[in-house]
This record gives structure tokens, C-alpha cells and sequence, in this order.
């Protein structure tokens, strides 16, 4: 599978679960690419928002740290309109309504995407790292290849070792969608590239919430351990998530699991 290709050739492009200016630049040029030849609808699904991509997305879609169970049933209900009665009776059963609460996903941004691709016939649904760090992946990618199989969407993970088990998944006994997890405070999200591993990255608001200031030494406090790093604002980040730069090397308990750690930031010097 060549998935650059397919974003290519592609007409309707929804992203979910990748902070792609951090994750992926080839695939966020390749989305730029059918955006300019295939005039593509593209639709942002993340909680952080992506100031390279402003002027490309045509909608965003915020929802809160720890939905993503909640979001990935509000496409299924959105987007499988014809499956089988198993799928049917699970999609009648869910609380649309709580769900949209506790992930801050409106119904109404949802049929707003819906009606974008109405016309569009080459519809790719792109899905991240976060997705499979969160605890309930398991989940998540049976409804995912429900999508595969039962929407006009072609479902690709940007971890290639996930496309093959959402392309052969078979089993519709869906869990029920549990009790949405709520993330306050101050919230990490680990991200790899070639920025220095000593630094976090955050917004203002960030800065205001965690009570630190551009250049600070500070200590991030997660429940196992304490790393030191030096806290730097980024003006063009928004929200109240930072960015938590890591080596892809790195085996400490900040790099386990979910992407998102609610964490305590306290400054060297205090």
C-alpha cells in the first residue's frame, strides 16, 4: 500500500489521531498535493490545532484529549449508513448526545462533513499514532474497519503495521463505548522529530495555566518519574496542550502508552 498514492488520487481527505505538522511532513505535502490537483475537501480532526494547515483545511474538528473512542463511533455513526443488523443495533444504541458533550465533537460538525463530501468520490480517512496508544485501541480499530468495509472511505493508519489488521478485521461484537476520560490541567503530548529533546513546547495559555514563563527550567511531574526540561512559548500553538519533544529512542515512562500524559509542571528554582 503505497499511501501517498492513495492521499494522491484522493478527493476527500479526513485526518484523526496525528499532529501531522510534527508526525508526518511528506503525508501533510501529499494532502497539500490532491488539495491543488484534485481540489480536495479536507477535514483537520485533532485537539491541537495545525497552524501550517490553516490555510488548507476547509474544516477542523477540536475534540478533547481522551475521546478518541468517542469520536471514531461519531464517524461510524456518521459515515455507515448500510452494514449489517449487529452494526446497526450498535450504532442505534449509542448516546450520541453524551458522546458529543464529553468530546466537545458537535453532531453539527459532523453532518458539516458529511454534506462536504456529498460530491466527492476518492474519500480517504487517515488515522494516527494517537488512535493506537490510546488504552482503548482495540476498540477504536474494529470500528475503524467497520468504516473500511461499510462507508465509501478508505481507511489508512500512518503506523503501517495497524492497515493490515484494520483491513482483515472481522470481529462486529463492538465493545460499548465507555465513560469518556476527562484531561485537566496541564497536559503533555509527546511529539518526535529534530527538535531538541530538552524542551517543552507550549502556548500562552499554557504558560498562564502552568504558572512558568518563556526560558524556565522546569520539572515535568508524571506519576512514575521527574525530567528536567526548559519550558519554551510558541505564539503560533494554541490551546492548553505542549508539546513534549522526545528521541525515538527514548524508553522512559513520558514515551509509554498514550500520547497525552496529564502531568504537574513546577519550575526548577521554586
Amino acid at each position: 500500500m503505497d499511501i501517498k498514492e492513495i492521499i494522491s488520487k484522493s478527493d476527500y481527505i479526513l485526518t484523526f489521531g496525528s499532529f501531522l505538522a510534527r508526525d508526518n511532513i511528506e503525508i501533510q505535502e501529499a494532502i497539500i498535493e490532491a488539495i491543488a490537483k484534485n481540489n480536495a475537501q479536507f477535514i483537520y480532526m485533532h485537539p491541537i490545532d495545525n497552524i501550517d494547515l490553516k490555510v488548507y483545511y476547509t474544516q477542523f474538528i477540536k475534540y478533547e484529549v481522551g475521546s478518541e473512542e468517542g469520536v471514531a463511533s461519531l464517524l461510524l455513526e456518521t459515515f455507515v449508513k448500510e452494514s449489517n443488523e449487529k452494526i446497526e443495533s450498535f450504532i442505534e444504541d449509542l448516546d450520541i448526545g453524551y458522546i458529543s458533550a464529553e468530546s466537545s465533537a458537535g453532531e453539527e460538525e459532523f453532518e458539516e462533513a458529511a454534506l462536504k463530501g456529498n460530491s466527492k468520490n476518492a474519500k480517504t480517512l487517515i488515522v494516527g499514532r494517537d488512535v493506537f496508544t490510546h488504552e482503548r485501541a482495540e476498540n477504536i480499530i474494529k470500528i475503524l474497519s467497520i468504516i473500511n468495509r461499510y462507508s465509501d472511505f478508505n481507511v489508512i493508519s500512518l503506523e503501517p503495521q495497524y492497515n493490515e489488521i484494520i483491513e482483515k478485521t472481522l470481529d462486529d461484537e463492538l465493545e460499548e463505548i465507555q465513560e469518556l476520560d476527562s484531561y485537566n490541567g496541564t497536559i503533555i503530548y509527546r511529539v518526535y522529530g529534530e527538535e531538541d529533546d530538552s524542551t517543552l513546547v507550549g502556548s500562552e495559555s499554557f504558560a498562564r495555566v502552568a504558572k512558568v514563563t518563556d526560558g524556565d527550567e522546569i520539572f515535568i511531574n508524571n506519576k512514575l518519574d521527574k525530567f528536567k526540561r526548559v519550558f519554551k512559548i510558541d505564539k503560533n500553538l494554541m490551546g492548553t496542550v505542549a508539546l513534549c519533544n522526545m528521541k525515538s529512542d527514548d524508553t522512559s515512562s513520558l514515551s509509554e502508552g498514550y500520547r497525552y500524559k496529564q502531568v504537574k509542571i513546577e519550575k526548577v528554582d521554586a
